[in-house]
């Protein structure tokens, strides 16, 4: 497929992330097809990327070279997903996180594309061999693994299928290059991917610190936002390590291994989040956010903002 022909993107679902990859792809240029099975619900989402961009225009932040109205020129809506694909080079599913939903709108979508269009999957915790398992041409499968909300965390997982070929991963990792993503590449599948499986241990010790009463929910919160989380904006926790001593990681581990192997072997059992005891660490998350929707919409708001000036900053630098 020539570069020529590298010119329009489907995405399939218009939800939350379906709307924010639209964006994200019109802000690099590309012509973006919305496909939603619910009549009219496309549509809405147009409105909704029209309202979104605009306030982006006005808040300095919108993506790309492009004016919000000729970004919005970019995008159009279908209900048809025969029409939808015609002519895409690329396919981002952004539909309900349950297997067997994808699994049957990537049959879908195999029997209307032809061989070489690239199908790709939003999903945030099924591996690719499982939702591609019905895919008869699975070498042009993978995983664009966003985070939420993609327009301001740039980051994307690119998680291939065992038998993912990697020319299909390198176009799509130039993809979400051009369109100001910040792909990394796994090597190979793993539950939870990598993004995932770093958070999950994070909540984890989070959660045991809690439980065992070491320390608040406010508190342990404020353990990432002002001390790691700082630093973990900008760097990672391997070029951290590298930094924090005087010869670098390896003088680093010389310094501090036996220490944290001594930490990491006294962590206790994975939690059980659902357990009765989990009710007080509940309770007293919500004490400082209710968790009514006006509450959490009104934090959900701020930390967008927040983001969207991180954003910033990290552009800027």
């Amino acid at each position: 497929m020539s570069s020529s022909d590298m010119k329009i993107i489907t995405v399939i679902g218009s939800g939350l992330i379906g709307r924010s990859w639209a964006m994200v792809f019109a802000s690099g240029g590309y012509s973006v097809k919305i496909y939603d099975n619910q009549p009219g619900q496309s549509a809405k989402a147009i409105a909704e990327i029209k309202k979104q961009l605009q306030e982006l225009e006005d808040a300095h932040m919108l993506r790309g070279e492009l004016s919000a109205s000729q970004q919005l020129s970019l995008i159009s809506s279908y209900d048809d997903l025969t029409q939808a694909l015609e002519g895409a080079f690329f396919v981002q599913e952004c539909v309900f996180e349950q297997l067997e939903v994808k699994q049957s709108i990537f049959q879908d979508i195999e029997r209307l594309v032809g061989k070489v269009v690239i199908l790709s999957s939003s999903t945030s915790c099924l591996v690719p061999s499982n939702v591609f398992s019905k895919v008869q041409i699975r070498s042009r499968c993978l995983v664009s693994h966003p985070v939420n909300p993609p327009y301001y965390v740039k980051l994307v997982e690119l998680v291939p299928h065992p038998e993912t070929a990697a020319a299909v991963m390198d176009t799509t990792h130039t993809l979400m290059t051009k369109v100001g993503q910040a792909p990394v590449r796994l090597r190979k599948e793993i539950d939870g991917f990598a993004l995932n499986r770093v958070q999950a241990a994070i909540i984890a010790e989070s959660w045991r610190l809690v439980q065992d009463g070491i320390i608040s929910v406010k508190d342990i919160d404020l353990v990432m936002s002002e001390g790691l989380g700082m630093r973990y904006a900008f760097i990672g926790p391997m070029e951290t390590m590298h930094l924090n001593a005087p010869e670098g990681l390896e003088d680093y581990m010389k310094r501090y291994g036996e220490g944290i192997q001594r930490v990491l072997t006294s962590f206790g059992p994975v939690p059980d989040f659902r357990a009765e005891g989990s009710k007080s660490i509940v309770n007293e998350m919500c004490e400082l956010i209710p968790s009514d929707q006006q509450h959490l919409s009104a934090r959900k708001d701020r930390r967008d903002q927040l983001l969207m000036g991180l954003a910033k900053l990290k552009k800027d630098h």
